[in-house]
C-alpha cells in the first residue's frame, strides 16, 4: 500500500440548493429544492409537412459548437420524429439556435429556422408545456417559398422539465445509436417477491419399473433455472411419506410454472422419473396470515420413455401436498443489518408511511479514471440508488472526472430502522461496448440516523477494497432529508417488531433464509437486466452485498476489535475500583466509602441512583452528540492494515481455485465455517454496542425515548416500595405461557432498531 496519507473523513459541504425557498426567475419545483439548478436550452421536433421534394429527411441542430441531428426517414413528406434536443445554457457560446431539414442522400438543406436566443422564453414546472407551432421554413438566403413546415417548440427549463430524462444531452454528443439509451436517467421497481411454500406429504401407488429393488423416492422441485431436492423418504413402498417442506422465491408475473417430479434414485448420479405435475403460480393459494394451508392431491403424469408408444399402462399415482404463497413474510433481499425495507410481501399488511426520503445526487470530485479513451484516462460515470422496491439510475456523464448530476427522487419510508444505499459505476456499455460496469465506491446511509426536517450537505468518500488495499476512487456530494409526517407513529415504531409477524410465529432457519436470499438476489438481476436501459447484474449484486458473508480475515480482526471497544466501559470501572481500592486518590476513595455507607442504608435507592444518572449522563452527552450520519470507517475496517495475504484470501473466489480437489474441499468447509463464526462475533458486537448508543444521541428520537422512560422510571420507583418492584419483576418473569405472546416485547423492539458501528463498516 501507498504510504501517502488519504482523507477518508467524511465532509460537509455548502452548494447553492433552493431548500425549499423560491424566489423569482430562480425558482424550481418544491420537489426539486436539493439540488442545485442546471438552466438547459431545450428543442422540442415534432414532425415536418410539405417538403419541397421527395428526400430523406432529417433535422439538424445547430448551436456554436454545438450540433445535434435527428433520426431519418426514407422518402417520405410528412415525417414525425417527436424528439427532444437539451443543450447546457452554460456552455452556448452563441446568439441563435438555428434549426435546419436536410436530405441525408444529397447533404442538401432543405430549410432553416433561426431564433436568437435572448428571445427564447423560459418555462419551469408545474407550467403546462409550451404548445408546438409551425413555422415555415427558409432557404439559405432567408427566403420563405414552397419549401415546407416544420412543428416545433424551442424553450429555456431546467432538470425539473419532465422531458428532461428522455431528452438527447449535448454532454453525450460522442455517444450515438442504441447506446444513447444506456446514457438516460431512469427508475426501476422491484418484482413483487413471495414465498413459495411447498409442504411435500406423500405419494400414492407409484409404479417402480424394477420392482426387485427397494426404492429410494424423493421429490424434486423445479422453477425457473432453480432445482431443489427432497430428502429420501424412509418408507420404501409405493406409497412414501415425507412431511418436509421446500421453499423457492417466486416473483411477479409468475412467468414460469413450478414442475414437482418423483424421482426413484438408482446409484450415486442417476434418478429415474416416477411422474411429474405441473402447477401454474397464478392458481396457488396465498397465504397471508399464518394459516396452514389446504392440502390436495395432484395426479402424477406419467413419463412415456422410448419404446413405451401405445403400450396400455395403469398409471394412477398421485401426490398429496400443500402448496402456498406466502405473502405474511418479508423476502428478504440485501442483508437484514443493511435492509431498506422490513414490509411483508402482501399489500394488505403494510402500515402507512411515516414520512419521506428526499435525496439529491448533486457531483463526485476527484473520480479515478476507470478506462482510456483517446490516450487519456476517462470515466464515464453514473449513480444508482436504492430504497425499498424503489431503483433509481442517473443519467451517465461522458467523459468527465467530476460529473454533476443534480437529481432529485423521493422516497416513501415505512420504518426508521432503514439503509439507503448510493453506488457509484463506470458505464462500459458506450459505444458498443460489452464489459461489466466497474465499480467506483459506495455509500450508506441509516434514516435512523438523520434529524427530521433536517437537510445534510455532505460530501462522502468512496471507498473500495481491491488486491491491492484499500483505495479511495473520489467524493461524492448528496443532500439528503427525512421528513417526518407524524411524529408520533414515527416514535411507535420504535416498539414495533422489525419483521412481519410470520417471522416469530412459523420462523424461517438462517440456512433457508441464506438460501432465500440467494433466490431474491438472482431474480432481481434476472429482471432489472430486462428493462430498458438494463441494470445490469454487476450492479444489482453489489447493491445488494452478494457475497459479504465469506470468510474474511480482516473482517474477522475488525469484529474482534470492535467487542474489545465495546467493552471499553467495564474496562475502565475495573480500572477505576482498583485505584480506589489501592488508594490511588484519597480524594475518590473517601467518597467512595461514603457512598457505600449510603448503600447500606438505603439499598431501594441503588435502581434510583442508576436511573438517575443515565438521566443526567444522557442530558451531559447532547452537546456532543454526532453531527453528521454514519459512513465506512477505513480504520474500523482494519481495511488500511490488512496484508496482501489477508486480502488475497478475501478476494479469493469461492469455491477456492486451489488444484488440489480434496485440499478444496476441506478448504471451503472451513471458509464457510469460519463465515458463520464471523456473522456471529459480528452479532455480539453490535449487542454490545447497542447499549453503548441508548445515551450517544446517534440516534436522536431513541436516546430522547430513553432519557425521558429513565426520568419517569427513577420517579415511579422512587415511590413504589422496594419489595413490591421485586414481586411484580418475580411473578412477571414467572407468569402463566398463557400470558406470553410469539412476538417480542416493547424494550426489545426498541433494543434491535438502535444504531451500531455496523453502519461504519466497509
Amino acid at each position: 500500500m501507498s504510504n501517502e496519507k488519504v482523507d477518508f473523513s467524511l465532509k460537509e459541504t455548502s452548494p447553492k440548493i433552493g431548500g425549499g425557498r423560491v424566489s423569482g426567475s430562480e425558482r424550481l419545483t418544491s420537489s426539486f429544492d436539493l439540488v442545485e439548478q442546471l438552466h438547459f436550452l431545450y428543442v422540442r421536433i415534432v414532425r415536418a409537412r410539405g417538403l419541397a421534394e421527395p428526400c430523406d429527411p432529417f433535422v439538424e441542430i445547430k448551436i456554436g459548437n454545438y450540433r445535434a441531428t435527428s433520426r431519418d426517414f426514407e422518402n417520405r413528406f410528412d415525417p414525425e420524429w417527436n424528439q427532444v434536443f437539451a443543450f447546457t445554457k452554460d456552455r452556448i457560446q452563441a446568439v441563435s439556435v438555428e434549426v435546419s431539414v436536410r436530405d441525408k442522400v444529397s447533404a442538401a438543406i432543405i430549410g432553416v429556422v433561426s431564433f436568437p436566443i435572448s428571445d427564447i422564453p423560459s418555462r419551469v414546472p408545474p407550467d403546462s408545456p409550451l404548445a408546438p407551432i409551425w413555422y415555415i421554413l427558409e432557404d439559405q438566403d432567408g427566403k420563405k417559398g414552397e419549401r415546407g413546415e416544420l412543428m416545433m417548440t424551442v424553450w429555456m427549463g431546467t432538470q425539473a422539465d419532465e422531458v428532461f430524462p428522455e431528452a438527447w444531452h449535448a454532454d453525450a454528443a460522442a455517444v450515438s445509436g442504441e447506446s444513447i439509451t444506456n446514457t438516460r436517467s431512469k427508475v426501476y421497481l422491484s418484482p413483487r417477491l413471495w414465498y413459495l411454500r411447498i409442504n411435500i406429504i406423500q405419494a400414492q401407488d407409484l409404479v417402480f419399473p424394477n420392482r426387485n429393488r427397494k426404492p429410494e423416492v424423493l421429490v424434486k422441485g423445479i422453477l425457473g433455472h432453480l432445482v431443489l431436492r427432497s430428502r429420501v423418504s424412509k418408507d420404501n413402498s409405493i406409497n412414501p411419506t415425507w412431511n418436509e417442506d421446500m421453499m423457492f422465491v417466486a416473483a411477479e408475473p409468475f412467468d414460469d410454472p413450478l414442475t414437482l417430479t418423483v424421482e426413484d434414485k438408482i446409484g450415486e448420479n442417476m434418478e429415474e422419473c416416477l411422474g411429474k405435475c405441473v402447477i401454474h403460480l397464478s392458481k396457488v393459494q396465498k397465504r397471508n396470515l399464518p394459516m396452514a394451508a389446504s392440502a390436495n392431491w395432484y395426479n402424477l403424469e406419467r413419463i412415456v420413455k422410448e419404446g413405451e408408444e401405445g403400450r396400455d399402462v395403469r398409471f394412477a399415482s398421485r401426490l398429496h401436498m400443500r402448496v402456498s404463497l406466502d405473502g405474511g413474510y418479508h423476502v428478504a433481499d440485501e442483508s437484514t443489518y443493511y435492509s431498506s425495507d422490513f414490509r411483508a410481501t402482501a399489500k394488505m399488511l403494510w402500515k402507512a408511511p411515516i414520512g419521506v426520503l428526499e435525496l439529491g445526487i448533486l457531483n463526485a470530485t476527484g473520480l479515478i479514471p476507470m478506462k482510456s479513451k483517446n490516450q487519456k484516462g476517462t470515466t464515464d460515470a453514473y449513480c444508482v440508488a436504492k430504497y425499498g422496491p424503489k431503483w433509481v439510475r442517473t443519467r451517465t456523464i461522458v467523459d468527465s472526472l467530476v460529473p454533476k448530476w443534480h437529481e432529485q427522487y423521493t422516497w416513501e419510508v415505512y420504518d426508521p430502522y432503514t439503509v439507503i444505499s448510493i453506488g457509484v459505476f463506470d458505464n462500459c456499455h458506450l459505444e458498443g461496448g460489452r464489459g461489466r460496469d466497474q465499480t467506483i465506491g459506495k455509500v450508506r446511509i441509516r434514516l435512523s440516523t438523520l434529524q427530521s426536517d433536517r437537510i445534510y450537505t455532505l460530501s462522502y468518500p468512496l471507498i473500495v477494497l481491491h488486491l491491492g488495499g484499500v483505495k479511495k476512487m473520489g467524493e461524492l456530494q448528496l443532500a439528503v432529508r427525512f421528513t417526518c409526517s407524524n411524529l408520533t407513529n414515527l416514535l411507535i415504531c420504535y416498539s414495533q417488531p422489525l419483521f412481519p409477524k410470520m417471522h416469530y410465529s412459523h420462523p424461517l432457519s438462517v440456512f433457508q433464509i441464506d438460501s432465500l436470499r440467494d433466490q431474491a438476489s438472482n431474480i432481481l438481476c434476472l429482471r432489472l437486466s430486462r428493462a430498458e436501459p438494463p441494470l445490469r447484474r454487476e450492479v444489482v449484486e453489489y447493491m445488494l452485498d452478494v457475497g459479504s458473508n465469506m470468510w474474511s480475515m480482516r473482517k474477522g480482526k475488525a469484529n474482534f476489535a470492535r467487542i474489545v471497544a465495546a467493552l471499553d466501559g467495564l474496562v475502565v470501572a475495573w480500572k477505576y475500583l482498583n485505584e480506589i481500592c489501592k488508594w490511588k486518590n484519597p480524594t475518590g476513595t473517601v467518597f467512595a466509602h461514603f457512598l457505600f455507607l449510603v448503600v447500606l442504608a438505603n439499598p431501594q435507592m441503588i435502581i434510583v441512583a442508576f436511573f438517575v444518572g443515565c438521566f443526567f449522563l444522557g442530558l451531559w452527552n447532547f452537546r456532543n452528540r454526532p453531527r453528521r450520519p454514519l459512513h465506512m470507517d477505513t480504520k474500523i475496517s482494519l481495511a488500511e492494515t490488512a496484508t496482501p495475504d489477508e486480502l488475497d484470501e478475501e478476494f479469493d473466489r469461492f469455491p477456492s481455485a486451489a488444484p488440489v480437489n480434496r485440499l478444496r474441499v476441506r478448504y471451503d468447509r472451513l471458509r464457510g465455517i469460519a463465515g458463520r463464526c464471523i456473522l456471529v462475533m459480528g452479532d455480539i458486537a453490535t449487542q454490545l454496542e447497542r447499549f453503548r448508543s441508548l445515551l450517544s444521541w446517534r440516534d436522536p428520537r431513541a436516546t430522547m425515548l430513553f432519557v425521558a422512560f429513565c426520568f419517569v422510571a427513577s420517579v415511579v420507583v422512587f415511590v413504589t416500595p422496594y419489595k413490591v418492584l421485586l414481586a411484580v419483576g418475580g411473578f412477571y418473569v414467572m407468569r402463566h405461557p398463557r400470558l406470553r405472546v410469539s412476538l417480542p416485547s416493547a424494550p426489545q423492539n426498541f433494543f434491535r432498531r438502535l444504531p451500531t458501528r455496523l453502519d461504519s463498516m466497509l
